[in-house]
């Protein structure tokens, strides 16, 4: 009886991505998924992106989080129009659903935009299993989080498009092992693209933004 519920659930939600998928398309915006587990810079990393994309790529964003605005005050002084979804109001959910998204959308407007970003709540599983009718994924994995995380959560690295390996800046101070979490990655979604990044110092970024701005132009 379990199975059967989590897979109506599922089923919900899949067609509600498929209506948000058609919603954006003719919206005329591509819609990214960002990823991660808490505390991998991705934040960070997005206010970096946002300032290398506008104004010429117009881009909103929708932050989720279980709790405060904090992430979403951050990516608000870039200029970018933000809307905040917290989940402590329906049960504290862990990923961000496709009729949250949808309701959101709505109300930034996605016809006026180039580029929607969603920065989905920090876990590396329940958002992995939830389409929201975006155009691509991506995975923020952090130096500081060792070098197994992509075989100890391998839907996460599966379904996504690209891997953003960040915080490389503290290689150096770490005990870390780089080979093996390409190894991992490559095990897990063989030629999966994976950009060594630095939120901090900016290293890395120009070829993650290259690669997004292609995205963004094959998906319109």
């Amino acid at each position: 009886m379990e199975i059967k519920v989590v897979r109506k659930v599922l089923d919900v939600n899949d067609t509600m991505a498929q209506q948000n998928r058609e919603f954006f398309a003719k919206s005329g915006v591509f819609v990214l998924n960002v990823m991660s587990s808490p505390g991998s810079g991705k934040t960070t990393l997005l206010q970096k992106t946002l300032s290398r994309l506008m104004p010429d790529i117009r881009t909103g964003v929708i932050v989720g989080d279980i709790c405060t605005t904090n992430d979403a005050d951050r990516l608000a002084e870039t200029g970018a129009p933000v809307i905040q979804i917290n989940t402590d109001a329906f049960g504290g959910d862990c990923h961000l659903a496709a009729h949250v998204i949808r309701k959101a959308a709505q109300d930034i407007n996605p016809a006026e935009l180039d580029l929607l970003i969603v920065e989905n709540i920090g876990n590396l599983v329940c958002p992995a299993e939830f389409d929201i009718g975006e155009n691509a994924r991506v995975v923020v994995l952090s130096v500081t989080e060792g070098e197994d995380k992509p075989v100890k959560y391998p839907l996460m690295f599966r379904e996504c498009d690209a891997a953003l390996l960040n915080k490389t800046d503290l290689l150096p101070y770490l005990d870390y092992d780089l080979d093996a979490t390409l190894k991992y990655i490559d095990q897990v979604h063989p030629d999966m693209p994976v950009f060594q990044t630095s939120a901090k110092t900016g290293d890395g970024l120009d070829g993650w933004v290259s690669w997004l701005r292609e995205r963004i132009r094959a998906g319109k």
